[in-house]
């Protein structure tokens, strides 16, 4: 049995620290905007090398707050990749703006920056790039882009923990981003949490205040705001699992290379890593017109499996009011039904990763 995510090992090393960690936490009976998240945003905001850093209560609502700290809103247009999963878009749609898909390449599955310009119309105010799987998108083409345009570049690097692009970590690459923290990405609260991280101090105050009722002190409400808060005891426990994101990054970059050289099926489309990107492997993606037949024998041998995405968002029900026909983005839909990951996680044995590659 090789399970498709596993905290196991990940957990047992850090168990004590954790436990006590809790206990001091809930010793001091504070939590919520206390000593550890404010912590935790000073020591993300230094890891991903950027001046600023707000916890907040989840991934979606860290994109939210930088659309809605930008002030972008109901006639305004955000141009996002067509191939991600929901959160990014429903990030736009719940500030009232009209998202507008963008094609990915099928090298990388992140957004062509070569098709962008094409969907920028007088409405358009900001790009969300998404660093997908864990890879970093083409920045620089996609800033330049947005600079000619006066847009603003958001990173949606929640599946993107420690990734470089061109020696600079993600979080870094735009003029803000928006991390989850759920327990499956590569640095995972136990519980849900996300943050945003940006250089723009005027733009960091402003989502503060409005994941914090619009308060910028207590009583005191500057915005009609929202309550998006990372609570003291997944700050605590973040703080404990920063300190070894790095390491445990190297070893599922080690396992992806694994199976690199060791999955030899022609009927695998393996994932390509892109010029000068550290990619941190928060999943492995395959692709293949056999996916069905393939899943079902991986899964015979009690290998798990999962699909990153079956049904993109475009033809979600949720999204029919945009009125984008079936075969409108064809690369999108190419991807979501060839599309599988196998076991990617840290702690991965050796016997593990052969089970995985023998089984193809």
């Amino acid at each position: 049995m090789v399970p498709f995510v596993s905290f196991e090992a990940m957990h047992k090393e850090i168990k004590q620290e954790v436990t006590e960690k809790f206990k001091k936490v809930y010793a001091k009976n504070w939590f919520i905007q206390g000593e550890e998240c404010r912590a935790f945003e000073e020591e993300f905001a230094d890891y991903c090398n950027v001046k600023y850093c707000i916890g907040c209560g989840n991934g979606l609502d860290a994109l939210f707050l930088i659309l809605k700290g930008y002030g972008i809103g109901e006639g305004d247009e955000v141009i996002v990749p067509s191939n991600t999963f929901i959160a990014t878009v429903l990030a736009v749609s719940h500030t009232g703006a009209t998202p507008v898909f963008v094609e990915p390449e099928l090298s990388s599955y992140n957004i062509n920056p070569t098709l962008i310009e094409k969907q920028i119309t007088e409405r358009t105010k900001a790009v969300i790039a998404v660093h997908l799987y864990g890879q970093p998108a083409k920045m620089d083409e996609i800033s330049a882009i947005a600079k000619k345009y006066n847009l603003k570049v958001i990173e949606d690097a929640a599946q993107a923990h420690g990734a470089e692009y061109k020696g600079k970590k993600a979080g870094s690459l735009g003029d803000a981003a928006g991390f989850s923290f759920y327990p499956g990405k590569n640095l995972g609260a136990l519980g849900d949490g996300g943050a945003v991280v940006t250089n723009d101090g005027q733009l960091a105050d402003k989502i503060r205040a409005l994941g914090n009722y619009g308060s910028d002190y207590k009583y005191h409400h500057i915005y009609p705001g929202y309550n998006s808060r990372l609570d003291e005891i997944q700050a605590a426990f973040l703080r404990i699992k920063l300190k070894y994101l790095d390491r445990w990054n190297d070893d599922r970059i080690k396992t992806a290379q694994k199976y690199l050289s060791g999955i030899t099926n022609p009927d695998i489309i393996l994932p390509k890593i892109m010029p000068e990107v550290k990619h941190v492997f928060h999943i492995f993606s395959l692709r293949s017109k056999k996916r069905e037949d393939l899943i079902t024998k991986l899964n015979k041998y009690g290998i798990g499996t999962n699909k990153h995405y079956p049904t993109p968002i475009h033809l979600q029900e949720a999204y029919r009011n945009l009125n984008i026909e079936q075969g409108s983005l064809p690369l999108a839909e190419e991807i979501s039904e060839t599309q599988f990951s196998i076991p990617m996680y840290y702690g991965m044995n050796e016997e593990e990763v052969k089970v995985v590659i023998d089984a193809f």
